[in-house]
């Protein structure tokens, strides 16, 4: 089962060429034939992870199946630049949740930005630019005076009310993806100056402002996501890396997902990892993703979601494209693969404009 496209996937004791190339195939499979990847077969789709899983496929050299799945988000973009929050897996014309949430909305454009780094299309980038701008025009109508962005819109059955609560997990999100959109506007000398300053706006609420977000620091995703997306650099993201280790860290089992909880989730997990990648944790990174080997199952070559350690279940008992993407995500970081590092890395990136005062 190994190829070529796979060789670069190897890293000592996660994956081998063959179990790499299990864990693509693993993830075509939940393909469906119009480009959509649903969490598993029989599931519901979120456009976050299916961006998600449409990215491992690039990294893993399937730029075809990957293009097919930016394609499905062109087709089921709303008129508004937004999908909806979750979609039916067997009718992706029926959405299941018709809430608009921000980050889901937004992340279009570091897949995009991903898959042209990988490809060099620039036919693909030109049919996507539209949906990308729209999506990115979008999701800054939700950004409050404080730089931070309201975490969703309510569906139109419950009055489609912004929602101006921010999540600093999700607003972290949206801060990687904002660099990934003006790179593209970049890449197409097309300036976005207001996108710059909601990018430096952005940035300075995540880095200074935790009061401007609801408090969910018992989550793992809010400990190393403003580092993971990009906003938070250098000795400050080393510094709360260290603050927060010991709280989410169970050694030998992965990263919990919600303290006290004694659940650790792959997702999570390899997202820690690739954290720790971009502080130049590399080693840390590697003892992450081997920690996690216990969640894999060898027969479908994926992950499942997450282990109670203390009554030694998998639970939920679900294997996701997620999970198999951001492992594969993070193993072709750790591999040196050259779209994920730039996507991932923040340097080759662009900044943002600071805002115009610190309050």
């Amino acid at each position: 089962m190994t190829t070529p496209r796979t060789e670069h996937l190897v890293l000592p004791g996660v994956l081998t060429a063959e179990q790499a190339a299990r864990t693509v195939q693993g993830i075509l499979a939940g393909q469906r034939e119009d480009g959509a990847i649903p969490w598993f077969r029989g599931h519901h789709l979120d456009p976050w992870d299916h961006t998600e899983a449409a990215m491992a496929l690039d990294a893993a050299g399937e730029h075809a199946a990957a293009a097919r799945a930016y394609e499905w988000l062109a087709r089921h973009q709303n008129p508004d630049g937004s999908w909806y929050a979750a979609y039916d897996d067997g009718d992706a014309t029926r959405p299941t949740d018709r809430g608009v949430e921000s980050n889901f909305c937004a992340y279009i454009a570091v897949g995009v930005w991903h898959h042209y780094l990988a490809t060099g299309d620039d036919a693909f980038l030109d049919r996507m630019w539209p949906h990308v701008h729209a999506a990115i025009e979008c999701v800054l109508t939700l950004q409050q005076p404080g730089g931070q962005i309201g975490w969703k819109r309510e569906a139109p059955e419950d009055g489609g009310t912004p929602v101006t609560d921010a999540l600093l997990t999700g607003s972290s999100s949206i801060h990687q993806a904002l660099r990934c959109a003006l790179a593209i506007a970049e890449q197409r000398e097309e300036s976005q100056p207001d996108w710059e300053l909601a990018l430096g706006a952005l940035g300075h609420a995540i880095r200074s402002h935790p009061e401007r977000f609801l408090d969910k620091n018992r989550y793992s995703m809010d400990w190393y996501y403003p580092v993971l997306g990009g906003a938070v650099t250098g000795p400050e993201a080393k510094a709360r890396i260290e603050e927060s280790w010991d709280r989410f860290v169970v050694p030998g089992f992965g990263v919990r997902c919600v303290v006290p909880n004694p659940w650790v989730t792959g997702g999570e997990s390899a997202e820690l990892a690739l954290a720790l990648w971009v502080i130049g944790e590399s080693d840390r990174a590697l003892e992450i993703l081997q920690s996690i080997g216990h969640l894999r199952d060898e027969e479908s070559g994926l992950y499942w979601t997450g282990y109670v350690y203390e009554d030694q279940a998998v639970w939920p008992v679900e294997q996701t494209a997620w999970t198999a993407g951001a492992l594969l995500l993070a193993v072709a970081a750790l591999g040196g693969d050259e779209a994920t590092c730039a996507v991932f890395d923040g340097e080759r990136l662009p900044r943002g404009l600071a805002p115009d005062c610190c309050g």
